[in-house]
């Protein structure tokens, strides 16, 4: 039973078609994991540079997600820019830091609408500013180019449809 157990999550072994079609599938799904972590740790390591440590990579992130538009919580779920579970808690952190302003919905009370203020308009600058510059090297003579960009880009559209599309028959 155990055998059959370790079998069935192990990366290798099986050379059948589907099993290095299952081979790929994880790793693909380990990479997105890593890639996310790393890009928060790209994140920690610039606010760390700019002796920013009241928020942690997380928060920038969101406040950068948010950027100019005015949101509640269940709209920055539903529009995938926030992936936490705690996004009260994110969220009231950074208006206790100063970093959002939030105000009660004129129609609905128990709503409440947030908005980035001009400090967290200071992370959301600087977040842009590494972006731009992580595109002139990935772009320029980095290991993507702008076709292999497109082309990571359409995949992982495809597979995001895929994963939308099995929770809409599952749900």
């Amino acid at each position: 039973m155990v055998q059959t157990a370790r079998k069935s999550i192990s990366l290798t072994g099986d050379e059948s078609p589907k099993g290095q079609a299952r081979t790929s599938y994880l790793e693909s799904m380990r990479l997105i994991e890593r890639l996310h972590r790393r890009m928060l740790d790209v994140i920690k390591m610039e606010l760390d540079a700019r002796s920013v440590s009241n928020i942690n990579s997380v928060q920038a992130l969101l406040l950068f997600n948010i950027g100019d538009h005015e949101l509640t919580a269940g709209e920055l779920r539903s529009r995938g820019y926030y992936m936490g579970s705690n996004v009260s808690y994110n969220l009231k952190k950074l208006v206790e830091a100063g970093y959002l302003e939030h105000q009660r919905a004129a129609h609905d009370k128990r709503a409440v609408r947030i908005r980035v203020s001009d400090k967290g308009a200071e992370i959301c600058r600087f977040l842009g500013d590494l972006y731009d510059r992580q595109v002139d090297k990935i772009i320029g003579d980095g290991p993507l180019g702008r076709e292999g960009m497109g082309a990571m880009n359409d995949s992982l559209r495809a597979l995001e449809r895929f994963w939308s599309d099995e929770l809409r028959f599952v749900f």
